[in-house]
């Protein structure tokens, strides 16, 4: 039998899972990564941590795999951030990843004196602390030597392919988080470069591929440590949430998907940057043709739920048991409003603010612990619908990641938004979507919409309840008047923060 193998370099857990050719997963194993978090804002990984742990997974798979064989290995990975290495491809820090929000201020000043605009007009792309130009510029101006040994920027994904190849390369969409110009996919753009005085940062830009090009062999290296046959193909890949549209059978021009894990991701694939329905939204380049993803994604993803439990005692109960105890309180949360901007680096979509702050309203001697637990819930979903609406999708919503396999969250968000919840019943649509793309950098497809259809998945339904609808409108709207009256404090709740760490 024949297997490909999709790598999901995710921001908390990496995994490698083998596919068969008709899309069932044979194979799988995930290891933890830690992310290392800082008074300032500071959010770092170990890059070698992350590839030992995927190198990890690939020998675990192996093992199981009996002897089948591989034919070709897809990757994928979280995005945004730093991850620089040096000439000999040592990393010369740990990434500084795209929740990390110490250049809260610079992205005030660079708001303030129009980089901003500059920004957004080529990349497509609105600031936030985690953005490679952004950041890198915090960095440079505070570790000026260390990173003056920098000769790469390699995001997670490429880190992975150097690693197993020896390559330094990125893809259209990764490049659309640098200086590519999203217009017309033409390139690297050196005015803009010149325009943030960042020329120079261009020298650190690798070659830019399509994510389905041409396969690269596993090095001698990899394969000792992986076990995986030396040649085996490894494909370019792409942005974690751009290679779910594939893992989904979302890959033609109009189609809509949706992402909960680390972050929340509400995208459209459109023939153009010129179609984009918010100058709020996020460009991605495909690398065909003038195709972009137009998406929003918010910071509010699966680390909220996390933390609630923990903040609850819950850490031995299964989340199961924790959507159990959510039920109890119903639609509306008796009234408690949860706002889940839990990340350092505050929020990027809908509306860009880094002094962005977690908190509960509505509470009282009568609230139970299931009302705290539901709004948190309800609160991610609801920033989801805010995207949603800014996006104007109408069709049903094609949904993945973990925060989805959470029943709840499929229901509340189909109530709160009157549309149809699709899930696909298989998890690891990230790394399905690599799966799809390493399958046509290999050559066993000539494209990405047969390789697609070839590893796709059934899905199940979530139809929404027009009993809820009236209150989750209410609690809906509540939540964004909320947020409204707790915005002018943030800045000073982000000082008194670092003061008092």
């Amino acid at each position: 039998m024949e297997v490909i193998i999709g790598v999901d370099g995710g921001t908390t857990a990496v995994k490698a899972v083998a596919f068969t050719l008709d899309g069932e997963i044979y194979a799988t194993h995930h290891e933890s990564v830690p992310v290392n978090y800082g008074p300032s804002g500071e959010a770092e990984q170990d890059m070698n941590l992350i590839w030992q742990a995927v190198a990890d997974c690939l020998s675990s798979v192996v093992k199981q795999l009996d002897g089948h064989d591989i034919v070709g290995i897809g990757l994928t990975g979280q995005g945004d951030g730093v991850w620089l290495v040096d000439e000999v491809g040592e990393p010369v820090r740990p990434a500084a990843n795209w929740m990390d929000g110490r250049a809260g201020d610079r992205v005030a000043a660079w708001t303030a004196d129009g980089k901003d605009a500059k920004v957004l007009e080529v990349t497509g792309t609105s600031l936030f602390s985690g953005l490679f130009p952004v950041l890198l510029e915090e960095l440079r101006e505070n570790e000026p030597d260390v990173i003056a040994r920098a000769a790469t920027q390699l995001y997670c994904k490429d880190w992975l392919r150097f690693k197993l190849t020896g390559e330094r390369a990125t893809d259209y969409s990764e490049a659309s988080r640098t200086f590519l110009d999203v217009r017309d996919a033409s390139g690297y753009s050196e005015q803009l470069a010149a325009s943030l005085n960042m020329t120079d940062a261009l020298a650190l830009l690798p070659e830019v591929r399509h994510p389905a090009g041409k396969a690269s062999p596993l090095s001698a290296e990899a394969s000792e440590l992986t076990g995986i046959p030396e040649g085996t193909p490894v494909g370019v890949g792409q942005i974690d949430v751009a290679v779910t549209g594939a893992g989904l059978g979302m890959v033609e021009n109009g189609n809509t998907w949706l992402i909960l894990g680390t972050t929340g991701f509400v995208g459209t694939l459109l023939p153009s940057v010129s179609e984009r329905k918010s100058d709020l939204s996020m460009v991605l380049a495909t690398g065909n043709d003038a195709q972009v993803l137009e998406f929003m994604a918010p910071m509010t993803g699966t680390p909220n739920l996390d933390w609630i439990k923990k903040m609850l005692g819950l850490e031995e109960a299964n989340w199961g048991d924790i959507e159990a105890v959510a039920r109890k309180a119903g639609p509306g949360s008796h009234g408690v409003v949860y706002l889940p901007y839990a990340s350092p680096g505050g929020e990027r979509a809908p509306f860009l603010d880094p002094h962005a702050s977690a908190s509960w309203q509505g509470m009282s001697l009568t609230t139970e612990r299931e009302d705290i637990l539901r709004s948190v819930y309800e609160g991610v979903a609801f920033s989801l619908v805010e995207c949603i609406e800014t996006l104007e999708v109408q069709d049903d919503l094609l949904v993945s990641g973990g925060g989805f396999r959470s029943d709840l969250l499929c229901e509340i968000l189909a109530d709160a938004t009157g549309l149809t919840v699709v899930r696909q019943d298989a998890p690891e649509a990230g790394a399905r979507g690599a799966a799809v793309l390493g399958l046509v950098s290999a050559g066993r497809y000539d494209t990405v919409e047969e390789a697609a259809r070839a590893l796709g998945a059934t899905t199940e339904t979530f139809e929404p309840n027009a009993e809820n609808r009236d209150i989750y409108r209410a609690a809906y709207d509540l939540f964004l008047e909320t947020r409204a009256a707790l915005r002018p404090v943030w800045p000073d709740m982000r000082n008194l923060r670092k003061q008092t760490n």
